[in-house]
């Protein structure tokens, strides 16, 4: 089978978009992948398009009718926060596969506001009120304070990440906020969900990314300066074990695809130079340090208090500013996320760039559940 090749990849930048619509914002990232791979979409073979909110509305025709009806294949996908990351690897898989030999995957969404979750419709008793709070903020906050009963993490452990996100977004044009927020601000934010200040969850903004994947022997063709190999690419869900069901599992999913990613690439965690990985909340960050493997369980707080995951740390973790400070458009982040690793491992992240990084992750989590987790490499 052929390894596959990231050959075009950008995003526009995150923010508030009222007056425009999914298809336009989805055609403007599809054109600047296309740009920056050298190609039109007349060299598209089929595309993946990924988007969550209008999931029925056929997003990936509608973009195709802004840039280009070509009569190729278009398939559309819907899977909570792991959307674009499904989108990214459906592309990789039918080349992976020898159905194609260059494909777009484009991950789009306009988001509301207010809080994201809840019990939502359906019979029977709702958890809502009952057993805890369906919404994100209170899962993320119920994971955390898990956490520390077990390992004794603080909230000024939580807190720093949010410090650390937003200081490495100033260096991000294309982060929705590029503002430093002092760790007295962040822990005085008002609070949403104790340990969870609102300086410590993801924006809600609207966004689009793209990418421009080719097989080896296109990208031999076309040029292999600045291309990124796919080491790997994993989708879970989670296995069926016992444990509480009142409490969300928000880990066994990323655990198992972090391991089928390492042995996929036939790497371990200490050989990744950079991550982007999936911090709805400060708390979900300080667990997928442990779930990752980028420590022990147990940890993350000093992973996070020794500065190890800053820029210019051991292995510096959402350089992009993250989803605390780049923003979270639910259908785009898994993209947004490999167009980040991507830029630092072809040397062009500017102020922000990881020295020397050849060996790049990505990681998003969608409850319900899907895990997706890409391992990039220099070529």
């Amino acid at each position: 089978m052929s390894d596959v090749y990231v050959l075009g990849v950008d995003m526009i930048k995150f923010g508030r978009f009222p007056d425009r619509t999914v298809p336009d914002l989805g055609a403007e990232a599809a054109l600047l992948a296309l740009d920056d791979a050298g190609l039109t979409i007349d060299n598209m073979e089929a595309f993946y398009c990924g988007n969550l909110g209008q999931a029925n509305a056929m997003v990936g025709q509608r973009i195709l009718q802004e840039i280009g009806q070509t009569g190729i294949p278009v398939v559309n996908c819907s899977n909570a926060c792991a959307t674009g990351a499904t989108a990214f690897r459906e592309a990789w898989t039918s080349i992976k596969a020898g159905l194609y030999d260059v494909v777009l995957a484009v991950g789009v969404e306009q988001m509301g506001t207010g809080l994201l979750g809840g019990s939502g419709g359906g019979k029977g008793i709702p958890k809502e009120g009952l057993l805890g709070s369906g919404t994100m903020p209170a899962v993320f906050a119920e994971a955390g304070m898990e956490h520390s009963r077990q390992y004794g993490t603080t909230f000024e452990q939580f807190a720093k990440i949010s410090v650390k996100n937003h200081h490495h977004s100033t260096m991000n044009p294309k982060a929705r906020y590029q503002i430093e927020t002092p760790l007295d601000e962040v822990m005085n934010a008002e609070m949403i969900s104790y340990p969870n200040t609102k300086l410590m969850c993801s924006v809600n903004v609207d966004g689009a990314a793209a990418a421009v994947l080719v097989s080896e022997k296109k990208a031999k063709e076309l040029g292999m300066g600045r291309s990124v190999r796919v080491k790997a690419s994993v989708l879970t869900s989670d296995p069926y074990q016992e444990r509480d069901l009142v409490m969300p599992d928000v880990n066994s999913c990323t655990r198992k695809a972090a391991k089928e990613a390492y042995e996929m690439a036939g790497l371990g965690a200490e050989d990744i130079d950079l991550v982007e990985l999936h911090d709805c909340f400060a708390t979900a960050e300080m667990l997928h340090y442990e779930n990752l493997g980028l420590c022990e369980d147990g940890e993350a707080g000093r992973l996070i208090d020794e500065g190890e995951v800053e820029l210019g740390g051991r292995v510096p973790v959402n350089v992009s500013g993250g989803l605390l400070s780049k923003g979270h458009p639910l259908g785009a982040t898994g993209i947004a996320n490999i167009y980040e690793v991507c830029t630092h491992l072809r040397g062009e992240a500017g102020e922000r760039q990881v020295e020397g990084a050849k060996i790049g992750l990505t990681h998003v989590i969608g409850l319900g559940s899907a895990c997706g987790i890409h391992i990039l490499e220099k070529a």
